[in-house]
């Protein structure tokens, strides 16, 4: 009986002090989900974009910051970083209507094929999506002719957001290396 009740005794005051402990920390707490925004149930949206590249120009929408480091393999671009701001669009022409912008950038990560590094936010300025982010990370090797990339997270209507993005490469001037690029996005939010 003693035991059964020193037991009982311990498990309560473990119990009490791990409560206790959670709130003398003063940086961790259990929000209610709700007031942030978040849903029990997801939907599940398909988004299909056209990205426009622009290295030419007196205004260009991306800019390599840092060239090649020329002691490795060039062919890869290994250690360049660069930049961007790009349209996105409805249709595949430039002068298409305009639903936002991707911003980040990107590192050539790889010296062994052509492959970035990207660091991409689309900034939507659109309709319900108006103001809202969806944010990418991940590796895009460009000789493949579909390409993934994960959805982190987001903003706005994409708080908690998750999924990935399937690119491909429609144009690409070798001349300007100006290009653009379909972006299907398939994101839970």
């Amino acid at each position: 009986m003693a035991t059964k009740f020193l037991l009982s005794f311990l498990l309560i005051s473990c119990y009490v002090l791990s409560i206790s402990g959670e709130e003398e920390t003063g940086f961790v707490g259990s929000p209610d989900p709700k007031s942030l925004g978040y849903k029990k149930k997801h939907t599940l949206s398909h988004f299909r974009f056209y990205w426009h590249e622009i290295f030419s120009g007196s205004n260009p929408s991306s800019v390599r910051v840092i060239p090649p480091q020329p002691k490795y393999n060039t062919t890869t671009t290994f250690g360049s970083v660069g930049v961007f701001d790009n349209v996105l669009t409805l249709g595949p022409e430039l002068y298409s209507k305009v639903v936002g912008s991707a911003e980040g950038l990107y590192s050539s990560a790889s010296q062994k094929e052509f492959a970035l590094l990207v660091i991409l936010n689309f900034a939507l300025t659109e309709g319900k999506y108006n103001g809202s982010t969806i944010t990418f990370v991940g590796r895009s090797p460009i000789a493949q002719k579909v390409r993934e990339l994960p959805v982190i997270g987001g903003s706005g209507v994409f708080r908690f957001a998750r999924g990935y993005a399937e690119s491909r490469t429609l144009s690409f001037d070798p001349q300007t290396r100006n290009n653009t690029i379909e972006y299907n996005v398939y994101v839970y939010h």
